[in-house]
């Protein structure tokens, strides 16, 4: 993996696409595109040659689209404009390679969490949207989507969060267009993506005609 980041920079770390799991600090500005002078390389055919930039503006990091083909979207809206990017926003290059955007402070050690944190197995810093299993810290992170729903049911742990909650929580002023189908998508993703460094475990269980809970057990139990 290309550690490209600082304390002091926001990242732009690669999520699914050719350059998954690289990162790269943003000061001044990036350009994404699959042009051989782009900072950020993207070798795929519906990539345009220079596709998109993200830059640094009055204390803001933005995103903006360079007049590309296929288009440039954060959180699956496509640009016409630049916009300002949120800690977890998503970014995705036409449907080629997606990045997720975390603002300075998802830097924080692990040993600066607080004490409760350290004693689930599953933990997540919510101000710095990173998550651990054990000593072992999720990466590429997940995506704004899958962080939303842990982040759901880690507030209600042990509870059982109806599906109509969690798709409003999740998906907010979008969510009257959304499925069962596309909520059971993205937990199926989640559940990978948490299966990737405990195996052992199911930590998101359905409960049928009700919801979904997180089962979170201590650290020290077996």
């Amino acid at each position: 993996m290309i550690e490209n980041n600082t304390s002091e920079s926001p990242l732009l770390i690669a999520q699914s696409g050719p350059l998954e799991g690289q990162r790269w600090k943003i000061k001044l500005e990036l350009v994404l595109g699959r042009g051989s002078t782009c900072d950020i390389i993207i070798p795929m055919r519906q990539v345009s040659r220079q596709h998109s930039r993200v830059y640094s503006k009055q204390d803001n990091i933005l995103a903006e689209d360079l007049g590309s083909k296929n288009g440039t979207y954060v959180n699956g809206q496509l640009l016409h404009e630049p916009i300002i990017l949120c800690d977890g926003d998503e970014l995705q290059i036409s449907l080629a390679q997606h990045f997720i955007f975390l603002s300075s402070d998802s830097t924080m050690p692990l040993e600066d969490l607080p004490l409760e944190i350290h004693k689930r197995r599953l933990r997540i810093n919510i101000g710095a949207r990173r998550v651990w299993i054990m000593d072992q810290e999720i990466d590429p992170p997940l995506s704004a989507s899958q962080f939303n729903l842990l982040h759901m049911l880690y507030d209600q742990t042990g509870e059982v969060v109806p599906r109509s909650q969690i798709i409003n929580a999740v998906w907010g002023g979008a969510a009257e267009g959304v499925t069962e189908q596309a909520l059971d998508a993205l937990v199926r993703r989640l559940r990978d993506r948490l299966a990737e460094h405990d195996r052992t475990r199911e930590y998101i269980i359905t409960v049928r005609g009700h919801g979904l809970r997180l089962e979170n057990p201590p650290i020290t139990q077996s």
